[in-house]
């Protein structure tokens, strides 16, 4: 599975404390191997958000993203639930 990190995604990863970059990456491990693994909480979004899709990073932390086709992702944005108010 090939994993495109949007503009806005990598912006929004760089601003994160370090501890919860570890754990994006071992989330992000995880989601390469199945993105619906228990343990990410994966859900479709709906609304104005439709066709997009969250996991969990943490509690509060989640990674909003999209499957563009079978074989590619794209990671639209990282951060807490305020990441819904800004998209």
């Amino acid at each position: 599975m090939q994993i495109i990190y949007s503009p806005r995604f990598a912006k929004d990863y760089e601003r994160l404390d370090i501890s919860i970059k570890k754990k994006a990456e071992k989330r992000e491990a995880i989601f390469r191997k199945n993105p619906f693994d228990n343990r990410l909480q994966t859900h479709k979004l709906s609304g104005r958000f439709f066709g997009l899709w969250s996991f969990s990073v943490d509690y509060d932390c989640r990674i909003i993203f999209e499957f563009k086709n079978e074989k590619v992702v794209i990671f639209h944005a990282i951060g807490g639930h305020s990441i819904y108010k800004k998209f």
